[in-house]
């Protein structure tokens, strides 16, 4: 089954003889049993429950995977996979990466014995040689949120295979319309379903894609006893989001393309952070594992003053967080998304106070381009 018809009917499963084209809502916590010893196979929503699981056979089908599962948001997904791993073990992670799962990890997790370290995994060799007797994962962004930093999959899963080490990748960017990790060696596929997988804004949503059937019971049994699992209603959004996932990321990612290429011409803007650029510094490894490179920019523009003028005067971009939906939405990472992490470590990374995001919709480039245009020119388009 091709990609484009597995995001419609990928998810299939006969739950009830109405005919209903439209996956049934189950909208209860519980679930009646015809008898002693006896069940439907659903017995309290907190478990599983089949909208839910709908959406999860759609999720693995679209990412090659053994099982999926669903959870309430993407930090809910992060954070029933570190359930995994116990105090003492050692995880290296991209440095660059969205400041919510750096949160996590430096804030939080580590609290419980875990350790960390923050480094570039676009080197395979060097991600080798930090490895160490404790080091049970590798988990990385790619393209990394938000400086756009590509990671070879394939490069990393070689130095991470029989070394009990598992390789976890954030898909979130990229969605398996463009990139499908597991093919390329990684064990667990990370979504944030918020983004580009529900795509309109209105559902908050987490994915985990296994390639283990062991490995996915095991996240169950941490989703259902941490109460992290995903909401009827907010699956059946992912759902009707992901029907449309390929026509919307290949029209976003057209329009990423013209509005990269405009701003590099620019005076305003010094530098531009996009992986379909040949300039990139991971363009080959980019279009080696991945059929297209998405719509996210980054880019840095001369002056501070710019941020506030740019910002102040979108009318058809929102400044807004999140990312991936049909609207476009640009985002101040160093208030926004990346607050909480240190300023010695945000400008290590090159996220200064000229940096902007831009996750591009399905809107008309032209009238994209046009608002920026009037943005940077500081005229007001009411």
């Amino acid at each position: 089954m091709e990609f484009e018809t597995i995001c419609v009917r990928g998810g299939d499963k006969p739950y009830d003889r109405t005919g209903a084209i439209s996956v049934p809502i189950y909208q209860t916590a519980a679930f009646a049993h015809p008898g002693l010893g006896r069940s439907t196979g659903y017995d309290y929503s907190r478990a599983q429950n089949p909208t839910r699981e709908c959406l999860e056979n759609i999720a693995a089908n679209l990412e090659n995977g053994a099982e999926a599962v669903a959870f309430s948001s993407g930090m809910a997904a992060l954070t029933t996979l570190m359930a995994l791993f116990a105090p003492g073990d050692h995880l290296i992670v991209s440095d660059d990466l969205y400041g919510g799962t750096h949160r996590l990890f430096s804030q939080l997790t580590e609290r419980g014995g875990l350790r960390f370290t923050f480094m570039s995994t676009t080197d395979a060799e060097r991600v080798a040689e930090c490895c160490t007797p404790a080091t049970k994962a590798v988990f990385i962004e790619t393209p990394t949120n938000p400086m756009m930093h590509v990671t070879d999959i394939a490069a990393v899963a070689a130095r991470c295979a029989g070394r009990g080490i598992r390789l976890i990748v954030d898909n979130t960017f990229l969605t398996p319309a463009l990139q499908k990790p597991l093919d390329l060696g990684a064990d667990i596929v990370m979504h944030s379903g918020t983004k580009y997988l529900g795509g309109h804004n209105d559902a908050l949503a987490g994915l985990l894609v296994v390639r283990d059937r062991a490995l996915a019971e095991r996240l169950r049994f941490f989703s259902m006893s941490l109460g992290t699992g995903l909401a009827p209603f907010d699956a059946w959004l992912i759902i009707r989001g992901i029907k449309t996932l390929a026509l919307r990321v290949a029209r976003q990612e057209e329009n990423a393309r013209r509005i990269a290429a405009w701003l590099a011409e620019r005076p305003e803007v010094r530098a531009v952070y996009y992986p379909g650029r040949e300039d990139h510094p991971q363009y080959e490894v980019s279009r080696r594992q991945a059929k297209g490179f998405g719509a996210m920019i980054s880019f840095e523009v001369t002056e501070t003053g710019l941020v506030k003028q740019i910002l102040e005067n979108v009318r058809v971009i929102h400044f807004a967080e999140s990312l991936g939906g049909v609207d476009s939405l640009m985002t101040y990472p160093v208030l926004q998304t990346h607050a909480d992490i240190p300023e010695e470590k945000r400008l290590a990374q090159g996220i200064n106070d000229r940096l902007l995001r831009l996750s591009v919709g399905i809107e008309a480039a032209a009238d994209l381009i046009a608002d920026l245009a009037r943005a940077f020119g500081g005229q007001d388009i009411e």
